[in-house]
C-alpha cells in the first residue's frame, strides 16, 4: 500500500506537467488527494480523494514510482492513502 501512494505522487507531478489525463485519473482528481499527503498536518483523504484511487489504474501509476514527487507531497503519506481509503488488491510495483 506504501507503494502505491508514492506512485500517486509521482502520477500528480507527471499529471500537472504535462496537463493530461494518466492511468484514468485527471489533474483535479489527483489534486482532491494533495491535502491528505502534505505535512506538516495532513488531513484524513476526502471521499472524492478516495473515489479518484478507486478507479485508478494503479498498476500504471506504478512506472512512475521513481520520479521526483510534487512539491509539498510526502511520498510517506502518500503511500498510506490506499489503505487509508480502504483500497483493496493494490499490485505491488516492482
Amino acid at each position: 500500500m506504501n507503494a502505491k501512494l508514492a506512485i500517486l505522487t509521482v502520477f500528480l507531478l507527471f499529471a500537472i506537467a504535462n496537463a493530461a489525463d494518466i492511468c484514468n485519473l485527471k489533474v483535479s482528481e489527483l489534486m482532491e488527494c494533495k491535502p491528505a499527503a502534505t505535512p506538516p498536518s495532513p488531513t484524513p483523504p476526502s471521499s472524492a480523494c478516495c473515489k479518484a484511487l478507486s478507479h485508478a489504474d494503479l498498476k500504471c501509476l506504478c512506472k512512475f514510482m521513481d520520479s521526483p514527487p510534487l512539491p509539498d507531497i510526502d511520498p510517506k503519506l502518500a503511500k498510506e492513502l490506499p489503505g487509508k481509503c480502504k483500497i483493496s488488491n493494490v499490485p505491488k510495483c516492482p
